[in-house]
């Protein structure tokens, strides 16, 4: 029996439900290679997902966990942050042996240069996904493998739009003192001053050389994603506050409210592959109660104590 199954949703698209014996389930859609639903083992939805996230193409889905490749951002003539989050991927049959899955329910997909990709993007790829889910963790492992008989370079990124009570009771460690670009300065390069991000405003950052852990502090819940990633060394920030929420045609007017953007992302440099290499990155998002000492999450106990 398949660690997962395949079901239509009411957008006659194929969705794919991982669950695993805690009672945790992730939902993904073929369309875009996307998970658009993580809930733990209470059922608590645990990604954003706007209310007005339109699921046919060309468009992308807001929310949920989009893949962007060959760009993240918005550079020469390509799609804003790429033509991966609006492609029809397939289960992959034969994947790439990767290291086991224990106690995880997982399914791999690819997705596959086009005729109408090649046109755009005259490269010749296959881009692998392997989505794990086990207790309290949802794992996500892309791998770019460059079929082409030339190099190319491009950048990649997988966004994680997260679910939050209220985006001004959050704040997020491990980005403290590292340089950022401010997409809302024209990408001019600042320090990171403070001790901890918070939010009372528009946000659009892009954190450079980031740690393989970054902590995400909801108060209000108790709760703390913790982000683990490798081979994805940048991180961007991202919410669109109010008067940009309200100019997004598929995002809710007050939906930025309960909503952050914290996204695993290699931007600043590109990755250049030769004939017949393979890049391979690796995201784990889970969740642990939020302790506090004077109002604050032990940093060292999230950022460093966990395996």
């Amino acid at each position: 029996m398949p660690p997962f199954s395949v079901v239509s949703d009411r957008d006659g698209l194929p969705r794919i439900i991982l669950t695993e014996p805690c009672g945790s389930s992730a939902e993904i859609l073929l369309y875009g290679g996307q998970v658009v639903s993580w809930k733990n083992e209470r059922r608590e939805e645990l990604l954003f997902m706007s209310s007005k996230a339109v699921h046919k193409a060309p468009k992308a889905i807001r929310g949920g966990l989009p893949i962007c490749f060959p760009q993240f951002g918005n550079l020469g003539s390509l799609e804003r942050h790429g033509f991966a989050r609006n492609r029809m991927w397939e289960i992959d049959s034969s994947p790439s042996p990767l290291s086991p899955a224990n106690n995880q329910s997982t399914v791999d997909l690819i997705l596959k240069s086009t005729e109408e990709d090649l046109r755009t993007w005259p490269r010749s790829f296959e881009l692998r996904l392997r989505i794990s889910l086990s207790a309290g963790k949802l794992t996500l492992i892309p791998r770019v493998r460059n079929t082409d008989n030339k190099a190319f370079a491009f950048t990649f990124a997988i966004r994680n739009y997260l679910s939050v009570s209220d985006i001004s009771e959050v704040r997020v460690e491990g980005l403290e003192t590292l340089d950022y670009f401010d997409n809302l300065m024209k990408r001019e390069r600042f320090t990171e001053q403070a001790d901890a991000i918070t939010f009372d405003g528009e946000i659009d950052r892009v954190y450079l050389s980031t740690p393989t852990k970054i902590a995400i502090i909801d108060h209000e819940k108790k709760r703390t994603f913790v982000l683990r990633k490798e081979g994805l060394p940048d991180a961007a920030v991202w919410n669109p506050w109010d008067k940009k929420a309200k100019a997004l045609p598929d995002f809710g007017d007050d939906e930025y409210k309960t909503m952050l953007c914290i996204d695993s992302a290699a931007t600043e440099s590109q990755i250049i592959l030769k004939p017949c290499e393979e890049w391979r990155g690796r995201q784990e998002l889970s969740t642990v109660s939020s302790s506090y000492c004077s109002g604050q999450l032990d940093p060292r106990k999230v950022l460093y104590g966990f395996n």
